[in-house]
């Protein structure tokens, strides 16, 4: 039997690309394609099972063409421990082109997939048929689930209270026991029982009924079959009138226990979500947007880039903008962590979210939904809360064999039970207990509930963690390698000293070096021309045709002349002599040496000094008493590296290093067998910032850092680095504890629940307690702070 699929390919630019990827598919045993070079397109004909979507796929990656993946996140329903979890994306990762993640704990589902080979509604469909709900998440129902939430623990409280009520009469006949006197009649015990058990316990049965449908087992497997067997052998004693004591208190207050765990593990779970709120609760509804010189109320989600607004003292900034009029300090403590107040001005910045205080601001918008700021914090937040550490494995895989193993063991408990003591019984309520106590819950959220929480945190602190990986391996780095520029250093160089050469006029020297810089964003560039225009000083001629020469200098004309401005290296290898003039002694200050020829001549060099941050000197060090080796990478000359170097406390540095070696840098010492960060401004750094195992773009709150690194800093301060690295630690020592709490609670239970040392009752409160104590020392968690802010 056939099966079709088509799906997009990227980077073909003639017929020929198609007709070589055409080549290339058709080779693959089983499979007949045709590709469509004008729609980009590729359709795939497989008349076997020789041949999959993947190895179709892999080929024409290989060829050296791209099929590009969508990303889907769905919300989740319905699931009740970590093997629900494990399920559905066991469900997922079956369907082909597809790489799936679900997290238990957030309820979310990420989704890697080729469209046209699978679309979304197929794969909600997929996870509906299994038993479970999937609606899909976007930008305009980033909201909702906190609706749903409140919904569900409203949901869960009421289940709660009409078991409670229904089970008061069983306890009271717990309490009578004690003085062997039947306070409830025996019948009405039946009548309430099968109430509790069959109607408030509905939904056990109904997830239990779609994971055994599904061909899996989960936690509702084993609360159904052990208050099912308690329940069934009380109503067969009194339907047939045995002498046998009548367990409905204890199928009942299972029952009522799991309701009431249940509700308590709602709430806590609500509360790991508190980081991700309190970023979406900072932007505001309505802003007040400029039609025709009036000023209306608009909703924010209405707003395009373009749009004049205006913050009034008081207010939350509504998108990103750019100020026209006005002047005003805010506060950014949403982005950067750090609650003193900045002043904007006209020309300047400001950020959806933050919050105007003393001063009115007429802005225009630059960035609005999801192109905002917040919006890719809120985004960059939620796919690291969404996504897996790798010491999450070891549980999910345990959790995937734990129910069917449990089953076995209740089951050789009654046996066995049932051999050694003759009595059915003993055995019978030994069986229930180990059914009962027994619940994957606790090892399926002992991972993401501190990862959600430890995200929310770091978010609310100006730390965003990329995915759950960088923030399990930010405690184990060995090597951290920092750039100076920018990073080291404020990244703001000012003209130190100008030197012109002998018979050349400083205003000559000045105008050239305008000339060819005043159109660069380049730091060093800005501070050129920023002196020159401060001393008067301009271009008379524009300078044509330019070339500029990654890591060394520009090359123009200008009047018809060739002119140079570089790095002396790069003077040197042009054949012109600087030897007299004094570069080394500059160097040698830890200045940045620039030098301006013209028409084969140079007229003479400029110095430029950096200014290092307040904190570098103290987070090296910090950083060394840790244990990590600090290397300091730069593009600057050997003379000026030694000298910061020598200032902040940085060992080993490598100088003279272009900005596409920086990641060759990088890979050395990942070559040495450490585990090596990478901690630069997420601009000009951004190949090495990926080649690290963890990348660090430090106060910068630009799309292109919160693409590359694994962690981005938005406070300006190299303390950032330190307070990740602590996050880390802390968060995986709460995971630790968790999974040792969750293993040891099992590893204890199971055997006393075995040898009938463990009432069902007390084993039912006692899985029910598991889960929220792992959620409740997950929320811990929230007590951490940054550097900067403890005591």
């Amino acid at each position: 039997m056939s099966e079709t699929i088509s799906f997009p390919v990227g980077g073909m630019t003639c017929a020929a690309c198609a007709a070589r990827i055409e080549k290339v598919l058709n080779r693959q045993e089983g499979v007949s394609a045709t590709v469509n070079f004008a729609s980009e397109r590729a359709q795939v004909a497989f008349e076997n099972a020789s041949s999959s979507i993947e190895t179709v796929v892999a080929a024409v990656r290989r060829a050296g063409f791209s099929v590009d993946e969508q990303s889907l996140d769905l919300s989740l329903s319905g699931m009740t421990c970590a093997a629900c979890a494990a399920r559905i994306e066991k469900i997922l990762n079956r369907q082909p082109s597809v790489q799936a993640s679900v997290n238990f704990a957030a309820e979310r589902a990420h989704i890697n997939y080729i469209p046209g080979v699978v679309e979304p509604a197929f794969l909600i469909g997929k996870i509906e048929k299994a038993g479970f709900g999937a609606t899909r998440l976007d930008e305009g129902t980033r909201e909702d689930p906190k609706a749903k939430r409140e919904a569900i623990w409203k949901r869960e409280r009421n289940r709660f209270i009409l078991t409670l009520v229904l089970s008061l009469p069983l306890f009271a006949e717990m309490i009578g026991m004690f003085f062997g006197r039947m306070i409830v009649p025996v019948l009405v015990q039946f009548l309430f029982a099968t109430i509790v058990q069959f109607v408030c316990g509905a939904h056990l049965y109904r997830r239990a009924w779609n994971a055994v449908r599904g061909g899996s087992a989960n936690m509702d497997v084993l609360v159904v079959l052990g208050t099912s067997i308690a329940w069934l052998f009380s109503a067969v004693v009194v339907v047939f009138g045995l002498h046998q004591h009548v367990y409905f208190e204890a199928s009942a207050s299972i029952i009522t226990l799991i309701s009431l765990g249940k509700l308590m593990e709602t709430r806590a779970k609500n509360r790991t979500s508190a980081g991700i709120e309190s970023l979406l609760q900072l932007q505001p509804q309505i802003a007040h947007v400029e039609r025709d010189g009036v000023i209306v109320d608009r909703a924010v989600a209405d707003m395009h880039v373009g749009d004049i607004f205006v913050v009034r003292p008081g207010e939350s900034v509504p998108v990103d903008g750019e100020v026209l009029e006005g002047a005003s300090e805010v506060n950014e403590s949403m982005l950067t962590g750090e609650s003193v107040p900045v002043l904007k001005e006209a020309g300047q910045d400001v950020f959806g979210g933050t919050m105007n205080a003393n001063g009115a601001l007429r802005v225009r918008a630059t960035g609005v939904g999801a192109d905002t700021a917040l919006a890719r914090i809120v985004k960059m937040v939620e796919q690291a809360q969404g996504s897996k550490a790798n010491v999450q494995r070891l549980a999910d895989r345990v959790s995937g064999i734990f129910v069917p193993a449990v089953i076995g063991i209740a089951v050789l408990t009654f046996l066995i039970g049932w051999a050694v003591t003759g009595s059915a019984v003993w055995s019978l309520v030994s069986a229930v207990s180990v059914l009962v106590i027994a619940c994957p819950c606790s090892l399926g959220l002992a991972t993401p509930t501190a990862i959600m929480v430890g995200t929310g945190r770091g978010a609310q602190s100006g730390i965003l963690f990329r995915n759950a990986d960088a923030l399990e391996r930010a405690e184990k780095l060995k090597t951290i390698i920092v750039d100076k520029t920018g990073t080291l250093t404020l990244g703001r160089p000012t003209v130190a000293a100008v030197h012109p050469a002998a018979g050349i006029p400083v205003d000559t020297l000045l105008g050239v070096a305008y000339a060819l810089e005043h159109n660069s964003e380049h730091p060093l560039a800005r501070a050129i021309v920023d002196y020159t225009q401060s001393n008067g000083v301009s271009a008379s001629v524009a300078a044509e045709g330019f070339e500029a020469v990654p890591g060394k200098g520009v090359i123009a004309r200008i009047d018809g002349q060739e002119a140079r401005l570089g790095s002396p290296a790069f003077m040197q290898d042009s054949g012109l002599d600087l030897s007299s003039l004094p570069v080394a002694a500059l160097e040698s200050e830890g200045n940045t040496v620039i030098a301006v020829a013209r028409a084969g001549e140079v007229l003479g060099i400029i110095a430029l000094a950096d200014e290092l941050r307040t904190d570098a000197v103290t987070t090296v060090q910090a950083l060394k008493a840790r244990g990590i080796r600090v290397v300091m990478l730069t593009g600057d000359n050997e003379r000026a590296a030694s000298v910061v170097a020598r200032q902040v406390g940085v060992d080993e540095y490598l100088a003279g290093v272009l900005p596409e070696h920086k990641a060759e840098g990088v890979a050395k010492y990942r070559a040495q067998g450490d585990l090596v960060g990478m901690v630069g401004d997420g601009i000009n750094d951004a190949p090495a910032l990926a080649a690290a195992d963890v990348g660090f773009a430090i106060g910068a709150g630009s799309a292109v850092a919160l693409d590359t690194a694994d962690v981005v800093l938005m406070k300006s301060e190299m303390t950032g680095v330190l307070d990740a690295i602590s996050l880390s630690s802390a968060t995986l020592s709460k995971i630790r504890q968790n999974l040792f709490f969750a293993f040891i609670y099992n590893i204890l239970g199971l055997p006393l629940a075995a040898f009938g040392m463990l009432n069902p009752i007390v084993a039912g409160a006692a899985m029910a307690m598991s889960s929220v104590s792992v959620v409740s020392n997950s929320l811990l968690l929230n007590r951490w702070k940054p550097s900067s802010r403890q005591a």
